[in-house]
């Protein structure tokens, strides 16, 4: 994928400056008010998107909702083993959003890669509403990604929870990266076979109906 500038730009709005804001507040307001100042860069680039392109940006989204839910994981309470898990709750709060999504008439990987394929070229996202409705083999491409990321972030939280619970803490802290990069790293490795796939059966031309003998 080719770095343009608005997707720089994105990255950014909701990863550098959500990051930069926490360490900035944190001295001064503690923790939560800190995660709470550090959504503010997000909402203000998905209010702007909305206001220019009349669309939620999805990235934003996912960053706030994390955010949101790890504000939630402390209010819940701050015992280590609860605290073990609240990086886990965002992407399996992500994964069950994928998952009841299945029932929409676009599940949100059909967002999320709308969102990708406007970013990487001119009239991308026109060209992938295209796709969608002329070709059944990009909605139920799209359908079986859903699928597969909702299964796999789903079972790392349920694997994460299990081991928080009957591990020793220090077990759990020397193993959780490589089951969560693991996962992770298998799904984006997936992902990209299967991208490939479908560009190619994108770029395949459309057979025209035979006309009637």
């Amino acid at each position: 994928m080719k770095l343009r500038s608005g997707f720089v730009a994105e990255l950014a709005v909701n990863f550098v400056l959500p990051w930069l804001a926490y360490r900035l507040a944190l001295p001064h307001l503690g923790e939560t008010r800190a995660l709470l100042a550090s959504a503010a860069p997000p909402v203000i680039w998905s209010l702007v998107e909305l206001a220019r392109f009349r669309r939620v940006d999805a990235l934003s989204v996912m960053v706030v909702a994390g955010i949101v839910l790890s504000v939630g994981a402390m209010a819940l309470g701050g015992s280590p083993r609860m605290l073990l898990l609240r990086e886990s709750l965002v992407s399996g709060a992500v994964g069950v959003a994928f998952l009841l999504s299945l029932g929409m008439r676009r599940p949100l990987i059909f967002y999320l890669a709308r969102a990708t394929v406007a970013r990487e070229m001119e009239g991308g996202a026109q060209r992938f509403e295209a796709l969608w409705r002329e070709r059944p083999a990009v909605v139920s491409s799209m359908r079986l990604m859903t699928v597969v990321w909702g299964i796999g972030l789903t079972a790392e939280i349920l694997l994460r929870a299990w081991l928080a619970m009957t591990w020793p803490i220090e077990r759990f802290l020397a193993m959780s990266p490589f089951i969560g990069y693991g996962i992770y790293g298998a799904l984006a490795l997936w992902t990209l076979h299967y991208r490939r796939t479908m560009r190619r059966r994108a770029e395949e031309p459309v057979e025209a109906a035979p006309s009637a003998s």
